[in-house]
């Protein structure tokens, strides 16, 4: 293995074993060569550390954590191993194409930014099929861009954890927040792009396959609307408030729709008026949340 590669690859996992190695593989596959993988298991594993060690994976290195800490965590620990100038990260459950890290690491260096950010467009691989996502490319105010919405339908704006690829000075400087269960990559840009010198580069084209299959668990898909509530509360210094108020609306209040907790109806549309300041879509997206049964939204997502 290169002593200090151009690339590290960060790939946070726990207890799904058949999906890292799929990973894995992706990265094997890249026009771009000159990396290292980093399997970060988070927590005892011996199922997953077992499967990893029965391949022969060249410039693979495990990061074995004593105790599950979560995500942020594992990407901050294989942030801290890697010997690479650049991290690119990587989900156990989604997929790169092979020209990935070539065309990502050539807008990064081409880049006029002391600190650039590339992220590009993804294959959103959902169960009523596969769309690239974004629909629109990244914008200014960015916690807009993020948060709040236009259209009734999923995928309008993103900017998706395995697409993230910057370099590990900027990481190790700014690192994800440990300790969130959910929303780390929004935490995480929006602190970071609040740096000097850091700007995103966006590639228009879909380089990654981001899983939304139904069965998978993941962090991103749990319910939890006082976490989601807490989280937002806790980074109104770095949201404009109309993307305050689209949080809640497609956040919040869809997480608490989906959990039937209707008491949190009301005390969500006040704080969104009080707090944000929603457009009209917003308004309408919060009350579709509650009362458009979840069959006829995921229809209208799809068509």
């Amino acid at each position: 293995m290169k002593e200090y590669p151009s690339v590290s690859v960060v790939i946070p996992t726990f207890n799904r074993p058949d999906l890292v190695l799929r990973a894995v593989e992706s990265v094997l596959k890249q026009s771009f060569s000159d990396t290292e993988i980093l399997a970060v298991i988070d927590g005892d594993d011996e199922q997953t550390t077992s499967s990893l060690k029965s391949r022969f994976y060249p410039n693979l290195r495990i990061v074995q954590l004593p105790q599950q800490c979560g995500g942020s965590h594992a990407r901050n620990e294989g942030v801290r191993e890697a010997r690479g100038e650049w991290i690119a990260f990587l989900d156990d459950d989604d997929l790169w194409f092979p020209r990935k890290l070539e065309r990502q690491l050539a807008v990064a260096r081409a880049s006029k930014a002391a600190e650039p950010i590339v992220a590009c467009k993804v294959l959103a691989r959902t169960a009523s099929g596969d769309f690239q996502w974004p629909r629109k490319l990244p914008s200014e105010p960015l916690s807009e861009y993020l948060l709040a919405r236009n259209s009734w339908s999923q995928g309008e704006n993103l900017l998706q954890t395995s697409t993230l690829f910057a370099r590990r000075r900027l990481l190790l400087e700014v690192g994800f927040a440990e300790g969130l269960q959910k929303h780390q990559d929004w935490d995480w840009l929006l602190r970071v792009t609040h740096t000097p010198g850091v700007k995103i580069e966006f590639i228009d084209e879909p380089l990654s396959i981001w899983s939304l299959e139904p069965s998978r668990n993941s962090v991103s898909r749990r319910q939890d609307w006082q976490a989601s509530l807490a989280w937002i509360r806790n980074r109104r210094e770095l949201v404009t408030r109309r993307a305050y108020a689209g949080f809640i609306a497609t956040q919040t209040a869809s997480q608490a729709a989906r959990q039937k907790d209707w008491k949190a109806f009301i005390p969500l549309l006040t704080e969104m008026f009080q707090v944000g300041r929603p457009k009209a879509i917003d308004i309408f997206l919060l009350f579709g949340m509650w009362f458009v049964p979840t069959s006829w939204r995921d229809w209208l997502r799809s068509s």
